[in-house]
């Protein structure tokens, strides 16, 4: 059984910085990408960023957040993270963490079959 449960959001202005954290538990996620969805409210769930676990860090990132966020993880702590800057109020949405059923990095959602409660994030103008 897998469990992923994400943290780290809140309310920010536009211009401002939110951290997401991923904890992972139940099997040892080492060998399997982690990616970020968002859903805002009245849209479908969409890719943000993945990586892939092992070594070399390949990530991927949705057109639109490349430059402002960043995912990275701490394989020691099973933890994957979604640094947020430069946030715009189209940004607000639920951010979910998603376990990859494989190593390789890919942006469609039902490859990942293993997904958090999710965590609110909004962006005030």
């Amino acid at each position: 059984q897998v469990q992923l449960v994400e943290s780290g959001g809140g309310l920010v202005q536009s211009g401002g910085s939110l951290r997401l954290s991923c904890a992972a538990s139940g099997r040892t996620f080492k060998n399997y990408a982690m990616g970020w969805f968002r859903q805002a409210p009245g849209k479908e769930r969409e890719f943000v960023a993945a990586i892939n676990w092992g070594g070399g860090g390949t990530t991927a990132y949705a057109e639109s957040v490349k430059g402002r966020f960043t995912i990275s993880r701490d394989n020691a702590e099973n933890t994957v993270y979604l640094q947020m800057n430069t946030l715009k109020p189209e940004d607000t949405a639920v951010y979910y963490c998603a376990k990859h059923r494989s190593y390789f990095v890919t942006m469609q959602a039902s490859e990942y079959d293993s997904w958090g409660q999710g965590t609110q994030g909004t962006v005030s103008s």
